[in-house]
């Protein structure tokens, strides 16, 4: 049986708690049956694969490929995801450099069957490093499957370092933002941008958020939100502002109207 994660709480207050239990509830989940022998399996197994086409053709294999990347839900799409590895992301025209989420760059790049005459499989370093990263992606899935918001706060650091460390352009690392689903919900919920931003030009949705990070967080560089306090910040003004919208849905309003008048203060 799967450990699942406890999470008695939500919103700030929920991430708080997750924060203090997060290593003992990590390794809980990590030595539950189903994950070790998923990461079993890929150990043993990951470094008989040479082609994209034996990885899709294989599973389990697969799963773990795609749940360390959070690409769970392409499972299925078999097709889809050989053409995103065979094309790699070498060329410009590769389709994961086509795609406007940049975990598909990632996730070719770091298996390498399109950039490298040998794939990074027969690396003997490359089957714990795909493990830890499936083992902390399944188990922010886990918890989001009790709290959403709370798997969107989790991802926020490791996204943010995936970004910064392929794109040197802080425009290109907004875009990125903008191009991957969990981190531009969190950017655009703590800002208080609407979704319907994403029906405007690309490059005005751009000076929407650098102008509103700077109205809110003091700064439009995403480096900055590597700095611990910064990024504490982000979570926090994203867990109140989602908190509230919910509570506005529930309630009309009137609670989630408290919740933001007191979010100033957070930052003082």
């Amino acid at each position: 049986m799967t450990f699942q994660p406890v999470v008695p709480l939500s919103g700030y207050v929920g991430w708080r708690f997750l924060e203090r239990t997060l290593d003992n509830q990590q390794q809980a989940y990590s030595t539950s049956q189903p994950i070790m022998r998923a990461t079993d399996y890929f150990r043993e197994n990951i470094a008989d694969v040479v082609t994209a086409e034996q990885l899709v053709s294989d599973r389990q294999l697969l799963s773990v490929a795609l749940g360390a990347f959070g690409l769970d839900d392409d499972i299925d799409n078999r097709f889809f995801i050989q053409t995103i590895l065979e094309e790699g992301t070498l060329d410009d025209d590769a389709l994961a450099n086509r795609l406007a989420d940049p975990r598909y760059a990632d996730f070719a790049r770091t298996f390498g069957f399109g950039d490298r005459i040998l794939a990074r499989t027969s690396l003997t370093s490359f089957p714990d490093e795909i493990i830890a990263r499936f083992e902390t992606r399944q188990f922010e899935r886990a918890v989001g499957e009790q709290n959403n918001d709370l798997r969107l706060a989790m991802n926020v650091e490791d996204g943010l370092s995936d970004i910064l460390d392929r794109t040197q352009s802080e425009t290109a690392q907004w875009f990125s933002i903008m191009g991957n689903p969990p981190l531009r919900n969190v950017f655009q919920t703590a800002l208080g941008l609407p979704t319907s931003i994403a029906s405007i030009d690309l490059d005005k949705q751009l000076d929407v958020f650098q102008e509103r990070s700077r109205s809110v967080f003091g700064t439009d560089k995403i480096a900055d939100f590597q700095d611990p306090e910064q990024q504490e910040n982000l979570i926090r003004m994203f867990l109140v502002r989602a908190e509230a919208a919910s509570i506005n849905t529930v309630s009309g309003g009137s609670a989630a109207l408290t919740l933001l008048q007191s979010a100033p203060s957070l930052f003082g």
